[in-house]
């Protein structure tokens, strides 16, 4: 891989060397297995990878990271047989925090955090109810 002051700003996150070495044996289309050669799986990879993490339409992808509609259908058909979901139940067993995300919809934060008014309006003197607003 070409060090990162060379590349594109558009691939300065592709993946290392050492990510390559753990994903390669892993993945359909290597050399030696009974199926027809890849013609390129790690620049695939990573033109997913811009994809997601750039959350772009796949017409948008940089054309040196390959023709837009041929990643597309690629990675349609992985989807369809699998290959994603397979090859994350193989490399989770080995955790690189490398490439850990946190989608901010999911996390849930306390309406305090979020700017809203300290305490419980609606509750008096204990968290019961049993106050003379509730009588």
């Amino acid at each position: 891989m070409m060090s990162s002051n060379t590349l594109p700003a558009h691939r300065q996150h592709d993946l290392s060397d050492r990510v390559w070495l753990l994903l390669e044996p892993h993945l359909p289309g290597r050399r030696g297995v009974w199926e027809e050669v890849a013609k390129d799986n790690r620049l695939f990879i990573n033109a997913v990878f811009w994809i997601l993490r750039t959350g772009a339409p796949w017409r948008d992808l940089p054309p040196d990271y390959g023709d837009w509609k041929n990643t597309h259908r690629r990675f349609c058909r992985w989807r369809d047989k699998n290959v994603w979901a397979q090859r994350l139940e193989i490399l989770i067993t080995e955790p690189d925090y490398e490439w850990l995300m946190m989608d901010a919809t999911h996390a849930k934060v306390h309406p305090d955090a979020a700017g809203a008014r300290g305490g419980n309006q609606a509750m008096g003197v204990t968290k019961g109810g049993s106050t003379a607003s509730f009588i």
